[in-house]
């Protein structure tokens, strides 16, 4: 325990000065030469800092579930702050999550979000959230896969929290795949309410795609529970 809070102690540390030094220099070359995938290197290279420093490893099964070519909605259940970055390292070289506005209260991290085409929704705002999902499907149509977290929250237990509808929406308005993502190993990692982040290896496991083609909104509800489904199973797997 002691190994690992000093571990996770430097990852913190490490993390936020690369961030001070990496997102500025990303951004100002982003804007003046358009080298958004620049921010997405960084990313990268910032998330694999952290894993690499508190020992967190991933294996995953399924890639042949993974689109080519397409545009897709990459849905997970959600265990722990680490889910993100793990994912966002794993599945997709340039995918773009559907964010709590909550970390738009981190300035730098969130102007850098923003930029890579990160979306913020708050969920309080009716109004504001339909504006995310319109601008989320926007994006799917253009090409953009995104990454969503359905719970909202992190479960406590292994029981999956109810499913928010607004990131199906969005992939049901553009006509995207919905591609189920199941994620085991957070809550070893790090426990809710802890800041200690301990060496886990975490399973990914990539469902089938849902299709959205052709499927109303009205009809999401179906989509959901399908999709719901398919990451119950995956996690009833257990780990690799």
């Amino acid at each position: 325990m002691f190994i690992a809070a000093v571990r996770s102690l430097l990852a913190y540390v490490a993390v936020s000065l690369y961030v001070l030094v990496a997102a500025p220099i990303g951004m100002a070359l982003a804007i003046v030469f358009g080298w958004v995938d620049l921010l997405y290197v960084l990313g990268h290279a910032g998330a694999q800092l952290a894993m690499s420093l508190v020992g967190i490893k991933f294996k995953i099964a399924g890639r042949e579930n993974l689109p080519q070519g397409r545009a897709a909605v990459f849905c997970a259940n959600h265990q722990s702050n680490v889910d993100p970055p793990v994912l966002f390292r794993a599945l997709h070289p340039r995918l773009r999550v559907l964010y709590k506005h909550e970390i738009d209260a981190i300035p730098l991290l969130a102007r850098a979000f923003r930029m890579a085409g990160f979306i913020p929704i708050d969920r309080r705002n009716r109004e504001s959230a339909l504006r995310s999902i319109e601008m989320g499907a926007a994006a799917l149509r253009r090409g953009h896969s995104f990454l969503i977290f359905p719970e909202g929250t992190r479960s406590r237990t292994d029981e999956m929290l109810p499913f928010k509808k607004g990131g199906f929406r969005m992939a049901i308005r553009a006509g995207a795949p919905i591609v189920p993502v199941a994620i085991s190993g957070g809550r070893a990692a790090m426990v809710r309410g802890s800041y200690v982040i301990r060496p886990v290896t975490f399973t990914i496991r990539v469902g089938r795609m849902v299709e959205t083609t052709g499927v109303d909104v009205e009809e999401r509800d179906a989509i959901i529970e399908r999709v719901r489904h398919e990451i119950a199973t995956l996690l009833a797997l257990g780990p690799l």
